[in-house]
């Protein structure tokens, strides 16, 4: 079986066959369109068999991911790309291994005592592309849109540039991870199934189009925030609108709890722990004269404190019940916990700056922001200490293209960067 049966064969398809090719095989995709050959910012910097491994392959890496991107598939479903990952890691001697429920990939490079891990998500978003790039999805509904392609072809290029050294100093654990796009995350089957066992420090790295490429944003702390998601059905006798006090006016209550429940929490927990409750969905009536049986409150709220998303569930169930106690509204809080905030150790951090240092020099250290967003990363770091980083894709021009949007886009001078910095945190990690 082919990674993909029904299309022109890419070299992706090629490869996953078992069939190699070199960077001038690389610079033309499967319908004729030429790729810009990619410079590798860092290059000279070594080991020396990096640098041969990145002048031998880095082409691949480019192929790898355009390929990933035009065929992307959904949180689970990455049946495919669990494929090529395979056929990828096989072609260097590894042995990878696939994941219980069939799509995601564990594969050791080296030997010896100590350990540390390395991991990529694999999984698209569900959104239709709108780059107008030659590569772009041909799947409706699913796009990369977040960067996951590049995640993974990066760590694809790490294995084989970790693969082809003499010797290192210990192993590194591959963790292609599934299903980072739909909470509480793919990483949690990852745990489930004994990845983290003998594993050290674990990092992980995220595209940032607000960060120019050749730059690396590091943070000690919390570098995303917890994320969980609320969704509240009210109920209520309805009734005629000239009416309301003959029944429980379910509008008002939705407003209610919209608009308090928010400044409430703001009064009820720490401010500095960046906690931020924002709906986004809100269902209620059909006519204007008729107050509604039924209606639903949905949203996501967000915390970067590991004690504070603790309490939140607890404190937004006594909340709704004070607030909508007057109202005569009934209702039924769904309260789903997503992933905890994700928080670099001072240790780790210290290791992934020298490794950063050691592949492109303290230049292209910067700090990151905190952001709203969740990471299942997060998930690993409960269990082992570790870091997270963000990786340079703006190429310094133009618009930056912003992350889950239908037209985000990066430059490609990125992903031998990402090669680089994975291999080099790695290996300060072991040493």
């Amino acid at each position: 079986m082919t990674v993909l049966d029904s299309r022109p064969e890419t070299p992706g398809d090629r490869y996953a066959r078992g069939a190699s090719f070199g960077a001038s095989d690389a610079l033309i995709t499967a319908d004729g369109v030429s790729m810009a050959p990619v410079t590798d910012l860092g290059a000279g910097r070594g080991p020396y068999w990096l640098d041969q491994w990145l002048e031998r392959g880095g082409a691949d890496v480019v192929a790898w991911r355009r390929h990933i991107h035009a065929n992307p598939e959904l949180s689970r479903h990455e049946y495919a790309t669990t494929e090529l990952i395979c056929a990828v890691l096989r072609s260097a001697g590894l042995e990878p291994k696939v994941l219980p429920g069939g799509t995601g990939v564990i594969c050791d490079v080296g030997s010896g005592p100590g350990c540390v891990a390395l991991r990529a998500d694999i999984d698209a978003l569900p959104l239709t592309e709108a780059s107008g790039l030659p590569y772009s999805s041909t799947v409706e509904g699913a796009a990369h849109a977040c960067g996951h392609d590049a995640h993974t072809a990066i760590l694809l290029g790490a294995a084989l540039a970790l693969a082809s050294a003499p010797e290192l100093p210990g192993r590194v654990r591959l963790i292609f991870q599934h299903a980072e796009e739909v909470m509480p995350g793919g990483a949690l089957d990852v745990i489930e199934a004994g990845a983290l066992e003998g594993v050290d420090r674990i990092f992980g790295l995220h595209c940032d189009p607000r960060v120019p490429v050749g730059r690396v944003g590091t943070r000690v702390g919390a570098i995303t925030s917890a994320a969980d998601l609320i969704e509240l059905q009210l109920t209520s006798p309805g009734g005629h609108t000239s009416r309301p006090h003959l029944t429980a006016d379910l509008v008002h209550a939705l407003g209610v709890v919209i608009t308090s429940l928010p400044s409430l929490l703001s009064r009820r927990v720490d401010p500095r722990s960046g906690t931020v409750l924002v709906w986004g969905a809100v269902h209620a009536g059909q006519a204007a004269n008729a107050v509604p049986q039924d209606g639903a409150l949905r949203g996501t709220l967000r915390t970067a404190e590991h004690d504070v998303w603790k309490a939140l569930e607890p404190l937004v169930q006594s909340s709704v019940e004070s607030l909508l106690a007057p109202t005569g509204v009934g209702f039924k809080l769904d309260y789903r916990r997503g992933v905890p905030p994700l928080v670099s150790d001072p240790d780790s951090s210290a290791i992934l700056r020298a490794g950063v240092t050691a592949a492109l020099g303290e230049q292209a250290l910067t700090g990151t922001e905190q952001s709203s967003g969740g990471e299942d990363f997060a998930w690993y770091l409960q269990h082992i200490p570790g870091a997270f980083f963000r990786l340079g894709v703006w190429s310094g021009e133009g618009e930056m293209r912003d992350l889950h949007r239908p037209t985000f886009e990066l430059d490609e001078r990125a992903l031998a960067v990402g090669v680089r910095c994975m291999v080099h945190t790695a290996l300060a990690a072991l040493a």
